[in-house]
């Protein structure tokens, strides 16, 4: 994995407004010994298992830099509000499954090239352990690539992509849902490349957060934007809502950048997905009822450090006897 953690010492010493946003490293706050696993959880996304839900929360500082190296009692953890106790903390690094939705519709045009070197930069972060494939999207979907270990095969399929045709990003997506549940992997992600503009999808937005609510994967978005809003279409202006509305719900994010920014970010989003804390609670057992419940996390940060950001999948469907 490339970059290197800030020490808690060296964060102190530097203003926020010196930090460069991209090309960082996670951060480390100092400890005498490394992260603690206690009661270690299984390797997993959100699941609720017998008498156990399971959380994945990766957390950021105000630079969008991923923070590594927290303890169990930097976490609060919510479910319907009710305060919950953490019985089980890990910190996560296992193989991953990733699909790239990536978008080759006719507004991608000049962004194409950087959107192909955002994708190489991602991969630059993989385990030889990882699985990915590769949906395409302009007019409709197609699985350019079905699910492989060989992340180059996806790299040279993108060489001889052409822009062209309206945008289906969501049913790009909902093709990307079906792939991802052939592999056998516990953590699987999904990793948007676009404008976020649809205008000719089959399906609709509840449709697709709707599946995604009761599925195991996380979606990460790149959102590629022009600094000119001139000549955007309606699509396009709301893109960037379209994107973070997909993402956040399921514990990912929006990047939003601009095509020169893309191989950073794409990079970035390797590092996060890469350095997942997994926190785990019994719930009472009234709520074994099989209806859905909200989940809020919340990070304390340790002494020296900025206000951090926690990001997680926002809910889930309890289990019934």
């Amino acid at each position: 994995m490339r970059g290197s953690a800030i020490s808690l010492a060296g964060l102190a010493l530097l203003t926020l407004a010196a930090l460069d946003l991209l090309g960082q490293g996670p951060i480390t706050p100092r400890s005498k010994t490394p992260p603690k696993t206690e009661n270690p959880a299984p390797s997993a996304d959100l699941r609720v298992e017998t008498n156990l839900v399971l959380i994945p929360v990766s957390v950021s500082d105000p630079l969008n830099r991923p923070v590594t190296g927290l303890e169990r009692e930097n976490f609060n953890i919510f479910d319907d509000g009710a305060q919950q106790k953490i019985t089980a903390f890990s910190m996560e690094d296992s193989p991953v499954a990733v699909g790239l939705v990536f978008d080759t519709s006719g507004s991608m045009g000049s962004k194409l090239h950087q959107s192909r070197m955002a994708a190489k930069a991602f991969f630059t972060t993989s385990n030889p352990e990882d699985e990915f494939f590769l949906v395409e999207f302009d007019s409709s979907p197609r699985l350019a690539v079905p699910l492989t270990s060989d992340s180059g095969s996806i790299e040279n399929e993108l060489v001889f992509t052409k822009s062209k045709g309206s945008t289906s990003l969501l049913d790009g997506v909902m093709l990307a849902l079906h792939e991802i549940r052939k592999s056998k992997k516990t953590k699987k992600a999904l990793l948007i490349i676009s404008d976020g503009g649809d205008n000719n999808s089959r399906y609709t937005e509840s449709e697709v957060k709707n599946l995604l609510a009761e599925t195991d994967c996380m979606v990460y978005s790149i959102g590629v934007f022009e600094a000119v809003l001139m000549g955007r279409t309606p699509e396009e202006m709301g893109g960037s809502d379209l994107l973070a509305k997909i993402s956040e719900a399921t514990g990912g994010r929006l990047f939003p950048s601009s095509p020169a920014e893309l191989p950073d970010i794409a990079q970035k989003i390797g590092v996060d997905l890469r350095n997942r804390y997994v926190l785990g609670y019994q719930p009472p057992s009234q709520m074994r009822d099989g209806k859905y419940h909200k989940v809020r996390v919340v990070v304390i940060p340790p002494r020296g450090l900025p206000k951090l950001q926690a990001h997680f999948r926002t809910g889930y469907y309890a289990p019934t006897d």
